[in-house]
């Protein structure tokens, strides 16, 4: 059975962070940047799945872990939603749609965060992986 001991050290994070960095790039120019609704609902979109993650891992029950892991999810689909806006407004072509990681992937139309988040929780659910418990009341995370 795999340990995680950090949130950095998940799959699901990282591209989630992938993410954020490039909706930040893509949507600091042109009339993008302009649409300033638009431009930071999808920011916040992308900082919460990320953020979810993070603060689910950090509850050290997997039972919570695995109620943030659905808040990500659903901040994932979000951000899919809000993707298709952005292209019919073209303020994003459709390359650069495609480059964004959380993008449509070869499984039935979900995107490859939605696909790594799930996957996440089925392998806490089947007991494929852990996350470190803190030692002690008030123990910092190991790094």
């Amino acid at each position: 059975m795999a340990r995680i001991n950090k949130f950095e050290e998940i799959g699901a994070f990282q591209t989630a962070r992938t993410l954020t960095r490039r909706i930040y790039e893509v949507s600091r120019s042109g009339e993008f940047c302009k649409d300033f609704g638009l431009r930071d609902q999808m920011r916040r979109a992308a900082v919460s799945i990320l953020s979810n993650i993070a603060e689910g891992f950090e509850s050290r029950t997997t039972g919570l872990f695995i109620e943030f892991l659905g808040r990500a999810k659903g901040s994932a689909g979000e951000f899919r939603a809000q993707c298709y806006v952005a292209l019919d407004a073209r303020y994003i072509s459709q390359d650069s749609l495609m480059s964004l990681p959380t993008w449509l992937t070869k499984q039935a139309g979900r995107s490859a965060i939605s696909c790594r988040i799930s996957r996440s929780v089925s392998k806490l659910h089947a007991g494929h992986f852990e996350i470190a418990l803190r030692k002690g009341k008030g123990a910092d995370v190991p790094t």
